[in-house]
């Protein structure tokens, strides 16, 4: 008689920076039928993930107690790694530090590292004490730029039960004015298209709008780009997923973040769906780029065809 194995449990163990979004993911991930522990004392930590229970387990991590050791919570998660009754994953949730000052202002919260000091000096605190977790990390995700649903659904992407494949994609617009997303695996630069924004029946709207698509991907090279490209990622993505990664981030930068790049971004997104991998979208300036012009940002005269695209637009 041939006995089946038994599944691996799987185990999510979620840190990062205090204001990042730890409780957030807690939260989604019980939801999702997690059993979850919030910064337990390390020393138990084995004991939780290799008890008799078998629901899928989410614990917190963070440097919160008084005698917390980077170094020592990356060999507990080592030895998890270690035991093959386990599928463990690090989470690590990062934001910039005028993020998470804004976000301790608003709320009005003490950082744990600093509650009778500056803000900014318990964020330095934590940056260095999690240093050990962050490169040990298999999802290192900036929230920066996520709103909460936008957080959620890919929680609920990555970890959900009815996931058609071992990768979630996440696919993000950017504005290179603004600096390239830390998160980025893959970036691809698409300014040598030609740009929407001097079209001026298409500049007040978005890459989301089908005219503004259509109007890209009419580049003359805009096709022999997506073709090379799809043939990449198609080819490298089975790749990514025997070797074991879990998140893959593909970004798209253009001047201003809100037409080229986010066209590009939800076809690629729709590419990747109809092929059955988990994509999620963001576009990080999609909004930011018509709200105010962006100091010290390079100029750009109209290509000298814009009045005949625009003719033709209309």
């Amino acid at each position: 008689m041939t006995v089946e194995p038994r599944p691996r449990r799987p185990v999510v163990v979620v840190t990062g920076l205090s204001g990042a979004g730890k409780s957030s993911v807690l939260r989604a991930l019980e939801d999702l039928g997690f059993d979850t522990v919030d910064n337990p004392p390390l020393r138990v930590v084995g004991d939780l993930a290799t008890g008799e229970a078998s629901a899928p387990l989410a614990i917190g991590i963070d440097a919160r107690r008084a005698d917390f050791d980077g170094a020592a919570a990356e060999r507990v998660i080592a030895g998890l790694r270690a035991r093959p009754e386990l599928d463990v994953t690090l989470f690590f949730l990062i934001a910039e530090d005028e993020v998470l000052l804004r976000r301790y202002t608003e709320t009005r919260r003490r950082h744990p590292l600093a509650p009778q000091g500056r803000v900014s000096d318990g964020i330095a605190h934590e940056r260095a004490l999690l240093e050990p977790l962050g490169a040990a990390a298999d999802i290192v995700l900036d929230t920066s730029a996520l709103a909460p649903a936008d957080l959620r659904g890919m929680i609920e992407a990555q970890f959900g039960t009815d996931n058609q494949s071992a990768i979630t994609i996440g696919i993000v617009s950017f504005s290179y004015a603004r600096g390239l997303p830390r998160e980025a695996d893959l970036v691809f630069d698409v300014r040598f298209l030609r740009n929407p924004h001097y079209v001026d029946a298409l500049r007040p709207l978005t890459g989301q709008d089908p005219s503004v698509d259509a109007y890209v991907a009419a580049d003359p090279d805009f096709a022999a780009f997506w073709d090379r490209m799809t043939g990449l990622l198609d080819a490298l993505l089975p790749r990514y997923v025997r070797e074991g990664k879990k998140y893959l981030t593909i970004a798209f930068g253009c001047t201003g973040g809100r037409h080229r790049s986010v066209a590009v971004a939800e076809r690629m997104a729709a590419h990747l769906r109809a092929q059955g991998w988990r994509a999620t979208v963001v576009h990080r300036e999609i909004w930011k780029a018509v709200a105010a012009p962006i100091a010290g940002a390079p100029r750009h005269e109209p290509p000298p065809d814009a009045a005949a695209a625009a003719a033709q637009v209309r």
